[in-house]
């Protein structure tokens, strides 16, 4: 069971950030990958690693985790995925001694973070979490959500993006403005039909109507 409090959720920024990941298996695979793609610079140290760790874009130290290394100040998170719960609960105390971010695949009680199910269009993107209680569930939930999240999503948020851009280059903020009667009224409808330019066209009459307001 989880704790009465609810957890906080956070989107981190990791690219260019030095993460570790302790372990060689597919689960530790996955875990590196999810952090590769998000630009953060990996080193997974295993005494061995699968295919899937090594056709990654990662530093490979081949030994078993040094005790201390988590600590050591140079990564911004850890992840730890042995499959021994031992090595798992060490890296777990070093890293939570020194302040540093870290989850222990299947073990919600040595980690500081949960790992959500992710959905993403574009620059939007949807987590899952059910605090540790069922990976299964969050991905089962993040698959359903999948199929309402409509493709056309990413390119709203590319178009609002750009707008709020344009208003705020010109000094103007970007608080209080209208942007329900942006998205709803001028471009998610057209959008929803693949009409694109239509969109860009909403949007850049509304933001000449903000501009000139």
């Amino acid at each position: 069971m989880s704790d009465s409090r609810p957890l906080f959720p956070l989107v981190l920024r990791l690219d260019g950030r030095a993460c570790l990941v302790v372990g060689g298996g597919p689960v530790a695979a996955r875990k590196a990958a999810a952090l590769v793609e998000c630009g953060a610079v990996v080193t997974v140290v295993a005494p061995e690693t699968c295919a899937a760790v090594e056709a990654l874009d990662v530093t490979i130290a081949r030994r078993r985790y040094a005790p201390g290394e988590a600590a050591s100040g140079r990564f911004r998170l850890v992840v730890t995925a042995t499959g021994d719960p031992e090595v798992d609960r060490s890296v777990f105390l070093d890293a939570e001694g020194a302040g540093v971010l870290v989850n222990a695949a299947d073990d919600p009680g040595s980690s500081s973070f949960h790992v959500p199910a992710v959905a993403r269009r574009g620059a939007v993107t949807v987590a899952v979490s059910t605090e540790g209680t069922s990976p299964f569930l969050a991905g089962w939930v993040r698959s359903r959500v999948a199929e309402v999240l409509d493709e056309p999503v990413g390119d709203l948020a590319r178009i609002v993006g750009d707008v709020r851009s344009a208003v705020r280059a010109r000094g103007r903020s970007s608080e209080g403005l209208d942007w329900r009667g942006l998205v709803e009224e001028r471009v998610w409808p057209r959008l929803s039909e693949g009409d694109e330019a239509g969109a860009e066209a909403g949007a850049a009459g509304w933001l000449a109507e903000v501009l000139s307001s």
